[in-house]
């Protein structure tokens, strides 16, 4: 579509203005629906690799019937895609926005959640079908879904160029929103930033910049920390693909390259790094600009950001999305001692730490302890670090249902049919399974609704006692206390304990078994066993 006006949405479709024109939607069960509104203009020729400049302005009405075009990205693998959905729209005005409202006009103030995708910042849409707004908007919330630019076009670290363009369009969206979202009956002082691993490692970010001060009133980090990569290992990736391409590394270069040609070159550059085993990768960077520290520390130790309510949660077993697809699972355990050293580097950690995992999980493999001591170091651990600085205004979740699917188990990613409510639809089936229960669904997607109202999700804000809502089988309760994902937090510390509790005083028998020394672990834990109340 291009930015002049057209003439061909249904007459009795709702028309609303925006800063750089009018957009007509439809009415969908119900449900006004604005898609493809561009907030910024197509990243392109002079705009490629540089921070997001408005749209060109257009008379008349212009329809917002489909989505926009996605952001370039390479598909994913065919193990992957069996599990998650990417559509891909084509054409060059991908920097785009959706909105799903109940009450499209000023004066419903009504609260508003702006939703950043996933995909590891090389892959994903607001197109994806799980992300539909329809449950949202039905339940009295104005919904946003935003694309960004991706890869090495919204991620890539070069010498002629501004760092994190990608994050720059998410902030140019914030912004579209705060200034236009009253017109479709939005209330842009209860704005909710809410997205799921890369789109929650953006959300960090955003809530720690300067620039975004101010921009929103709660947040949800759903499986993603606020972090900041680290330079050299993003600029590894863009020397990588500039040896493959035969140019230099710089971002007129790499402009010069055939679009398909540097996606592919993208693709084989990064196709052997996970969270999991690591390697070069795109990231947002610190840039002294937008990002001019590490979120984490600006969150937990500066003032930004003091203002804005949080909800934080994980998955019970995220890094099986990241294993089970194409056999690394078995692999992992088959390398033995080799990837558990591989991990511990990662982690910076020595033998104590997956000694006390393996004391609190007798019997698992090296796959499921290398895959919760990493989960817990990159994601649990700064996770609970920002709940410890925010107490009394962040609440904390763990997704706990097993997917219906073979060896998944609670993954990467599942939770999100269940917080959009689209557990009907076969894309959210494709990593869920059949017959996933709806019961769930009302209990997440409710949850996420009640916090974007007032902040108030339905258990009680992290204190010392550590709650945490567990979404699982079964109605949700509240757990306390130390649990799985605080694991990292105190297992070297409680095996250095057990071994001196466990050790025989001077003419004292022999050490005790392994079956005790086991107990004497677990009774080191702050609280005991988990404790149950509503």
């Amino acid at each position: 579509m291009t930015a002049t006006t057209t003439q061909t949405a249904e007459r009795t479709g709702p028309v609303v203005g925006t800063p750089y024109g009018a957009v007509r939607g439809r009415y969908e069960n119900g449900i006004a629906v604005f898609r493809g509104i561009p907030y910024a203009a197509p990243p392109i020729g002079p705009h490629r690799f540089r921070p997001p400049v408005p749209p060109e302005p257009w008379t008349g009405v212009r329809d917002a019937l489909a989505f926009g075009p996605t952001a370039p990205k390479p598909p994913y693998s065919e193990a992957f895609a069996k599990l998650l959905s990417d559509p891909v729209v084509p054409g060059d005005d991908c920097l785009n926005l959706n909105v799903w409202t109940p009450e499209p006009g000023p004066g419903a103030r009504l609260p508003v959640m702006v939703w950043l995708h996933g995909g590891a910042l090389t892959r994903g849409s607001s197109a994806v079908p799980v992300y539909d707004g329809h449950a949202f908007a039905r339940d009295g919330v104005v919904m946003v879904s935003v694309n960004y630019r991706l890869g090495v076009e919204g991620y890539g670290l070069f010498p002629d160029a501004p760092a994190n363009p990608g994050l720059r369009d998410q902030l140019a969206a914030l912004r579209w929103v705060h200034d236009s979202i009253a017109a479709f009956g939005g209330d842009p002082d209860r704005i909710t930033l809410f997205g799921q691993s890369a789109g929650a490692i953006s959300i960090g970010a955003l809530i720690a910049a300067p620039q975004a001060q101010g921009l929103v009133r709660r947040a949800v980090l759903q499986s993603g920390p606020p972090e900041a990569f680290d330079r050299d290992k993003v600029r590894r990736m863009v020397r990588r693909m500039a040896t493959r391409l035969k140019i230099p590394a710089t971002a007129e270069a790499f402009a010069a390259v055939d679009r398909e040609l540097l996606l592919r070159t993208q693709a084989d550059v990064g196709r052997l790094s996970s969270p999991v085993l690591g390697g070069p990768t795109f990231g947002i960077v610190i840039d002294g600009d937008l990002v001019p520290r590490d979120p984490l520390e600006a969150l937990v130790d500066g003032e930004v950001g003091r203002g804005v309510d949080l909800m934080l949660g994980w998955t019970r077993d995220e890094y099986r999305l990241w294993l089970v697809p194409g056999g690394l699972h078995e692999r992992v355990d088959r390398l033995g001692a080799v990837a558990l050293a591989g991990a511990m580097a990662r982690c910076h950690c020595g033998v104590e730490v997956p000694r006390g995992y393996r004391a609190l999980h007798p019997g698992a493999g090296t796959a499921e302890t290398v895959g919760q001591l990493v989960t817990d170091h990159l994601l649990r651990y700064p996770l609970h670090r920002l709940a410890d600085a925010r107490p009394g205004t962040a609440h904390v979740y763990e997704f706990a249902w097993p997917s219906n699917r073979p060896d998944l188990g609670s993954c990467h990613a599942l939770e999100l049919g269940f917080v959009f409510d689209t557990g009907e639809i076969p894309e959210s089936a494709k990593l869920a399974g059949q017959d996933a229960p709806q019961a769930l669904a009302d209990a997440m997607h409710g949850a996420w609704v009640r916090f974007a109202v007032d902040g108030d999700p339905g258990w009680r804000p992290w204190d010392d006692t550590h709650p945490v809502r567990i979404f699982g089988e079964g109605d949700p309760y509240v757990a306390h206390g130390p649990r799985d994902p605080e694991f990292a937090l105190w297992a070297a510390d409680a095996v250095a304990k057990a071994k001196e509790a466990a050790a025989p005083a001077e003419g004292a028998p022999p050490a005790r078994s392994a079956t005790e020394l086991r107990s004497v672990v677990r009774r080191l834990r702050r609280t005991g066993d988990v404790r149950r109340s509503s």
